[in-house]
């Protein structure tokens, strides 16, 4: 008989804990709306106790989220479950996502707990969630680590206490499949009324088999919630890909026979705005969003396919939402074609006033590039979110000039507060020489710790877009600029990166 697989998306909590990858209120609303028309079935929108601009995003989220159930993740404390209750209050459907350490080498080294007092604590903190939320999930962090004796008495106790859904991560990517998902199975056999919540699995992949656990979890343990992330994202080496579970359990429908909501069409625009929001680059080999991943160089395989698609693919490239006509529009689009083409994408825009700044900057850029990719609209239209009017930082003009065996010389116009000024300096190129005339004039003093640059589409006509990661003050921030030059965008991805070192939310982590 078919079941539901509950989709649970933390891109926007877990995924963010990747260094460099926090992102802004406006930014987590963007993608969670994205989340929403992908049909994911939870949004895990951020851990509300850690900072009051998570708080702020979880609440915007809770509001707009009609469809999703909204969740904020807390400590198994009664501080961190009320800001999270009172961030979600306003979504149609609300989730309370508590946690606590359960493993041996957690409770002694990082909580300093005995297991009794780490028992009680998760009973306390599920009944006083359960006086808040209808929906409350427990997680023992570190669960595959634990002892399974005590791990089976801590899931009777919260599934008493009223927990509605009770996870099993594997914190640290240590499981293996086979063994990940006997131990799920075994659990659900030895907890009393363990038919009566929905078991989840939430793997990491430090050896590279989150994805392969989390299925042993589903097939093997029985476990009828994944917890993932767009393009894999989070700390470390990364959580389990939505886009990979997703994808293989339609393709494989005949072993799975599981059913999930996603619409699989809104794949490809939550990858592309999830990697050009935060700046991680998705790999051209990347599973299903991958530029290479319906891509076929070899003589035979293109024969093949020429004859019939099955022969090398498995699953139909459109159905993740690729298409086979990327050049939609030119300089001649009009703004309705424009406006319809970002609803395609999955692109809202909150306003006409938006929208028509975000137009203006299309053919800006439509009078200098030919040929405008979707590619091309959604890092100026991620561009356009980025920069806010109240920005320290600004971008007007940039002048450089390098010959070889001459010292390359950039000059800078920008804004510092609103007030124009200009700064001048000489580096080992012209990207060098730009961003130090910005810091001849800032003086953040900040450390770069990433340069990335990635060609948006495939011609020496592309813009490129560039990745700035900076670190000052225990603080680690990702900047992205887009532009046909270079040199602007790297520019741009400096001033951006600057701008967020700027703002004065503290975000901390939900490990700790």
């Amino acid at each position: 008989m078919s079941d539901k697989l509950v989709i649970f998306d933390t891109t926007l909590r877990d995924g963010e804990q990747s260094p460099g990858a926090s992102m802004t209120r406006d930014e987590k609303l963007r993608i969670a709306r994205q989340l929403e028309r992908l049909k994911v079935d939870v949004i895990e929108a951020g851990f509300a106790a850690s900072s009051n601009g998570d708080f702020e995003a979880i609440q915007a989220i809770a509001h707009a989220i009609k469809d999703s159930t909204v969740c904020s993740l807390s400590r198994a404390n009664d501080r961190d479950i009320t800001l999270a209750a009172d961030a979600v209050q306003g979504a149609n459907r609300a989730r309370i996502h508590t946690f606590i350490a359960t493993s041996p080498v957690h409770m002694e080294k990082k909580l300093r707990m005995t297991p009794e007092q780490v028992l009680e604590q998760a009973k306390l903190a599920v009944r006083f969630a359960r006086n808040r939320v209808a929906d409350i999930e427990f997680s023992a962090e570190d669960a595959y680590r634990s002892e399974e004796d005590f791990l089976c008495r801590v899931i009777e106790a919260v599934i008493k206490e009223g927990a509605t859904t009770v996870n099993v991560p594997d914190t640290v990517g240590y499981a293996i499949p086979e063994l990940y998902g006997n131990f799920i199975k075994r659990l659900r056999e030895r907890v009393p009324n363990s038919d009566k919540v929905i078991w989840s699995v939430h793997c990491h992949n430090d050896l590279g088999m989150a994805v392969a656990n989390s299925l042993a979890g589903v097939m093997i343990g029985g476990a009828r919630q994944v917890e993932c992330t767009i393009n894999g994202l989070g700390e470390r080496a990364g959580n389990c890909s939505l886009e990979e579970v997703v994808m293989a359990l339609r393709t494989r429908r005949d072993y799975f026979d599981l059913d999930v909501g996603v619409d699989t069409t809104q794949i490809l625009a939550a990858s592309r705005m999830v990697s050009q929001t935060t700046g991680f680059v998705v790999q051209p080999n990347k599973a299903i969003v991958g530029a290479n991943a319906f891509a076929h160089a070899s003589g035979i395989h293109q024969d093949g396919m020429m004859k019939a698609r099955d022969t090398y693919e498995i699953m139909r490239a459109e159905d993740v939402g690729w298409t086979a006509n990327k050049i939609v529009l030119g300089k001649l689009s009009g703004r309705n074609a424009f406006k319809q083409r970002l609803t395609e994408l999955g692109v809202q825009m909150d306003s006409e006033a938006e929208v028509n700044l975000a137009f203006a900057k299309f053919k800006e850029l439509a009078d200098r590039k030919s040929e405008i990719f979707d590619e091309d609209i959604l890092a100026l239209v991620s561009e356009e979110n980025v920069a806010q009017s109240h920005d320290q930082y600004g971008f007007v003009s940039l002048s450089q000039h390098s010959e070889t065996g001459e010292v390359p010389q950039a000059t800078v116009v920008m804004t510092i507060g609103g007030q124009e000024v200009t700064g001048t300096a000489n580096g080992n190129g012209p990207v060098d020489a730009s961003l130090k005339a910005i810091e001849s004039n800032v003086k953040s003093g900040a450390e770069m710790v990433l340069y990335s640059v990635n060609a948006i589409s495939g011609s020496t006509e592309s813009q490129g877009e560039v990745t700035v990661r900076l670190q000052s003050s225990g603080r680690i921030v990702n900047g992205v600029g887009a532009d046909p030059d270079i040199v602007v965008a790297s520019a741009k991805a400096y001033l951006s990166a600057l701008n967020k070192l700027q703002s004065q939310a503290e975000r901390v982590s939900a490990q700790v």
